[in-house]
């Protein structure tokens, strides 16, 4: 840990596995145009600890890029003539308010599909190396997630955010490789100001990602990635009807836990040591932004598009708060998966959650800048 790092957060109790210089990187699966467009970014600064890690990412796309000519020839027509199932279902929320965990439970329904860590690893070739290489990378794969007891594995949901780093798609977890680069891509994150053009180019890679996932098992899709929270503007211009399911947390543990996922994701997959300079007013300002474009963006949703639930009600109730996502946003046979949803639920009684504390001069821009979200969740400082 940094010098100054005690002075933002104190880590009371943290689980996470321990990094491995053998084990899977976000990058691994990306081409050679996608890595050598991203290692523009940070002007090719690579930390002299990290330069085996960006030495192997390097030597590996050659791999990915004739995988990828693969899986355009066998499967690029499917992919273009792909038709969505039904509208994707988007779990929306800031990180490290239980988005995997409502992901977990909801695509327990096998009515459902979902973008598994070994699609957001190799995006552009999945569909022809799935059956054949991911049972080799899931040997190299730790059990659990780098921040918290989360399991990890090819096999479990993953945010789509990473594939679409890997096909070299602009994202602001660009600076999860590139921690002390200067903000990569941070329009990216609301896509407010995202000229028509190059918003255009990015829809049209997510929904060919979308139909991939579609092509590989032809359900509903259910998404999860935070950043999604802040582009239901953008999202509706090609998926109209999709559906939403929101989840929020109280921010004063947000706050820490989240300040602990980007030190450790840039611990794992970042090929520069990071500063940590700068971090804590990085979370301050993210959450208000994307705060705001949700508040905003909510707006545009008809009845029956969205729900809402707390983090909180999620843990207590589970299966309730299940039955109520399903009737709010018109998903029908819940009692049929009952039995599932209980049978995890009962899985996660022993589940340890990390330990934080904050230092008083961040509760109190806590209290100041995220008061709004405060208000209207009604949430206060939980005690120590």
């Amino acid at each position: 840990m940094k010098k100054d790092a005690p002075k933002t957060i104190i880590r009371k109790e943290t689980g996470g596995s321990k990094d491995k210089f053998w084990n899977p990187r976000f990058w691994d699966g990306v081409t050679v145009c996608a890595w050598f467009k991203t290692m523009a970014l940070g002007r090719f600064r690579v930390s002299p600890v990290r330069l085996p890690m960006a030495l192997i990412i390097t030597l590996l796309t050659p791999f990915n890029s004739l995988c990828a000519l693969g899986q355009r020839l066998f499967f690029g027509r499917r992919i273009r003539r792909q038709k969505l199932v039904s509208p994707p279902i988007f779990i929306l929320g800031h990180w490290r308010s239980g988005t995997t965990l409502l992901h977990e439970y909801m695509i327990l329904d096998d009515r459902f599909t979902y973008p598994d860590t070994y699609t957001c690893f190799a995006p552009s070739h999945f569909l022809f190396t799935h059956r054949w290489l991911s049972p080799f990378v899931g040997l190299l794969m730790p059990k659990k997630r780098p921040m918290d007891n989360m399991a990890a594995g090819l096999s479990r949901p993953q945010e789509d955010e990473f594939a679409l780093c890997v096909l070299g798609q602009p994202s602001p977890y660009f600076n999860i490789l590139l921690p002390n680069a200067p903000p990569v891509y941070k329009d990216y994150l609301t896509m407010r100001d995202v000229p028509d053009a190059k918003r255009k180019r990015w829809l049209d890679a997510f929904e060919r990602l979308i139909k991939a996932i579609t092509v590989a098992n032809p359900k509903t899709v259910i998404l999860k990635s935070p950043p999604h929270t802040a582009r239901i503007r953008t999202i509706l211009e090609r998926f109209p009807d999709a559906k939403f399911v929101y989840i929020h947390r109280n921010p004063y543990v947000l706050f820490p836990s989240t300040y602990n996922l980007w030190t450790k994701l840039s611990a794992t997959h970042g090929i520069q040591i990071m500063k940590e300079k700068g971090l804590a007013e990085k979370v301050l300002t993210q959450f208000s932004q994307m705060d705001e474009a949700y508040t905003a963006d909510k707006a545009l949703l008809k009845p029956g598009q969205i729900t809402e639930i707390s983090y909180d009600e999620l843990v207590a109730d589970p299966v309730g708060t299940l039955e109520r996502i399903y009737s709010e946003i018109g998903i029908d046979g819940f009692e049929e998966k009952r039995a599932l949803f209980e049978e995890f639920a009962a899985s996660q009684k022993d589940y340890k959650k990390n330990r934080f504390s904050i230092a008083p001069e961040i509760a109190e821009q806590i209290a100041v800048r995220w008061k709004p979200y405060l208000d209207r969740y009604g949430y206060e400082k939980p005690s120590e």
